[in-house]
């Protein structure tokens, strides 16, 4: 990658050159990058993956009553369901590390200043990756369990296996807790030039567009009031994500212009 060189100002800058990475030089810093997130995913799941028993004793009882009870169609279906809640949860644990390989990555000719601020934008990923669970508890999951268990017990009599069943809870709350990484996306995209202010609001109906028809597709039960709970908070961030360019656009003319 080529990038101008601005005029030094520190340090760090002055060691700043423009010279362009080979190809080789690309492939081998993407594999220490995935090599350090495959480690930090693997290091959390391997962490998590003892209580993780007792989560989803917990997730059963809250979400689907102890009257109902799981069944393990194969011996490995509670191992399987344990080790992906690990993976699931080491994801949502291991966010502001991924997301700093990945934007470290895609910025190597950025000047080191404007590197600085990466520790800005994915410290904040664990607390929307929080809302984000914590939405889907109190808004999403009882409502969508309750609307399907209705639709089953109308017409058959269950008998829920627990890997599917747990499946279905913990690829919510992963959804959702992607999902409200909105903003960091819009910013780290708006930081580097791909997106901006003016753009966005061009094209918010379109971006309403399609978060309603990934609100429709992404409800479970097909309700319309499912579908709401999910686009309206997925708009109310990408508002939000829009709000937070604009007053920081601001600045970033500013530190050019000084630069």
């Amino acid at each position: 990658m080529l990038a101008e060189r601005p005029p030094a100002v520190d340090g760090d800058a002055a060691a700043w050159d423009q010279k362009e990475m080979p190809f080789t030089e690309h492939l081998r810093e993407l594999r220490q990058r995935l090599i350090v997130s495959l480690a930090t995913v693997a290091v959390l799941a391997v962490g998590l993956f003892w209580p993780s028993q007792f989560v989803i004793t917990w997730l059963k009882n809250e979400y689907l009553g102890k009257a109902i009870q799981l069944h393990a169609f194969s011996p490995t279906d509670v191992i399987f369901t344990e080790f992906k809640f690990s993976i699931y949860g080491a994801i949502v644990i291991g966010l502001p590390v991924l997301l700093y390989q990945i934007w470290m990555f895609i910025v190597p000719a950025f000047h080191p200043r404007t590197r600085r601020i990466v520790y800005a934008y994915t410290a904040p990923s664990l607390l929307l990756a929080a809302a984000g669970i914590a939405f889907c508890h109190f808004f999403i999951i009882h409502r969508v369990l309750t609307a399907l268990l209705g639709i089953t017990t109308a017409i058959a009599d269950e008998t829920f296996g627990i890997e599917s069943t747990m499946n279905l809870i913990l690829l919510t709350f992963l959804v959702f807790a992607l999902v409200f990484q909105t903003p960091m996306v819009m910013l780290t995209l708006a930081r580097i030039g791909i997106i901006n202010v003016p753009m966005l609001r061009k094209n918010r109906r379109y971006a309403l567009m399609g978060i309603l028809l990934v609100g429709g597709f992404a409800a479970p039960d097909a309700s319309p009031v499912t579908m709401m709970l999910i686009a309206v908070p997925m708009y109310a961030l990408f508002e939000a994500g829009i709000l937070i360019i604009a007053v920081l656009e601001r600045s970033w003319r500013r530190e050019t212009n000084a630069g």
